[in-house]
């Protein structure tokens, strides 16, 4: 039976059910050769950042990762393993595995060291794209603790500040501080103006690009038109600031770790075949060495509500905290479904098919 024969009445850009998503996402994953419980993960966590509104960096990459497993750029079965250097630090190998996996195992990690030493400093590498930088952090942050979190991006889209050659990513940093009960706050940041993975989507759907996103590295005019993106370079946050932010956060991550960084760094991009070496590092600290954490959520959550009570700036709809966004987003897509573009489904219809497994359409 045919994808269309399967469609129910719903219109085309219905949202969709997350659990329809994770089903696709985790049958895929089996089909290229992941192990269930492997499988399962990465759906989850795949799904999770669409829940969340990191639209570029969820199922959206499907195809791309799909591409990478089946020509033999990733490890779909991989021996990930950790060594403790020290009594709060410890590096992950990740075997050429999915970024997900090797990210989740450093995790873990943190969270372990941390309870026994208040703090802990979990590098990766031989990993591969991860999905959002906040699904980490985040992860700490339910175990009560502060989680900084970054990666060398999987490929390179920024000039070091002055020079025109792509040899930075867009390397983000997430931060993330629990709050109780209440949602944690979740700063999450490319140093880009972007992500390239929002580029990405923009030329998929054809819509141009904001300008002071890109810029040609021919004569450093604005490039907005979304199909000449590789003519062009991101530009950084705040100037030369994002861009030496840029820089040390992916030599902590790159270099410190032995993984890719500058010229080694391979674009996933272009290339399917080539193993990545992406690296990683988290950053854990239990807020209980510091402060009872019974104390420590009612007094942020005041701070918090405060600086949300402030007469809003005309024009800005008032003060967002980092994380209410995100917060809002997903208990309004878990309960009302995630949102995908018609371009999107297609692919993933016709991806669907060329893995001989059930289209979104058949899951709902």
């Amino acid at each position: 039976m045919s994808a269309a024969e399967l469609r129910t009445d719903a219109p085309a850009d219905a949202p969709l059910v997350p659990s329809a998503m994770r089903g696709l996402i985790a049958d895929a994953m089996g089909a290229c050769g992941l192990p269930p419980e492997d499988a399962a993960r990465v759906a989850q966590l795949m799904v999770e950042a669409d829940l969340t509104g990191a639209d570029a960096h969820g199922i959206f990459r499907l195809p791309q990762y799909v591409r990478r497993l089946r020509a033999g750029g990733m490890n779909p079965r991989p021996a990930i393993s950790v060594e403790r250097k020290a009594p709060a630090v410890a590096l992950v190998e990740g075997d050429n595995g999915m970024g997900h996996l090797v990210m989740s195992r450093a995790a873990e990690t943190a969270v372990a060291l941390a309870r026994e030493s208040g703090v802990a400093w979990v590098g990766a590498r031989r990993s591969n794209h991860a999905g959002p930088a906040a699904l980490y952090v985040e992860m700490l942050a339910r175990e009560g603790m502060v989680g900084i979190y970054s990666v060398v991006a999987s490929a390179n889209h920024m000039a070091a500040w002055g020079g025109t050659t792509p040899l930075l990513g867009t390397n983000p940093l997430a931060v993330a501080i629990p709050c109780g009960a209440e949602p944690p706050v979740v700063l999450d940041i490319a140093t880009t103006a972007v992500s390239y993975g929002t580029v990405k989507k923009y030329a998929q759907q054809g819509r141009p690009l904001e300008e002071g996103w890109m810029v040609s590295r021919r004569d450093g005019s604005p490039l907005t038109d979304s199909s000449r993106t590789n003519e062009g370079i991101l530009l950084p946050i705040g100037g030369h600031k994002g861009s030496g932010l840029a820089l040390v956060l992916g030599i902590l991550a790159g270099t410190l770790n032995g993984a890719a960084f500058g010229t080694e760094v391979v674009d996933f991009n272009a290339d399917s075949t080539t193993e990545a070496n992406t690296g990683h590092f988290i950053l854990a600290l239990d807020v209980g060495r510091l402060m009872p954490v019974e104390l420590f959520a009612p007094l942020l959550q005041r701070q918090l509500d405060e600086l949300r009570a402030d007469a809003p700036l005309p024009g800005t709809g008032g003060v967002r905290i980092p994380g209410d966004r995100r917060a809002t987003l997903r208990a309004r897509r878990d309960r009302e479904g995630v949102p995908l573009s018609a371009p999107l489904r297609r692919q993933l219809d016709d991806l669907a098919q060329e893995l001989g497994i059930d289209p979104l359409a058949a899951r709902v």
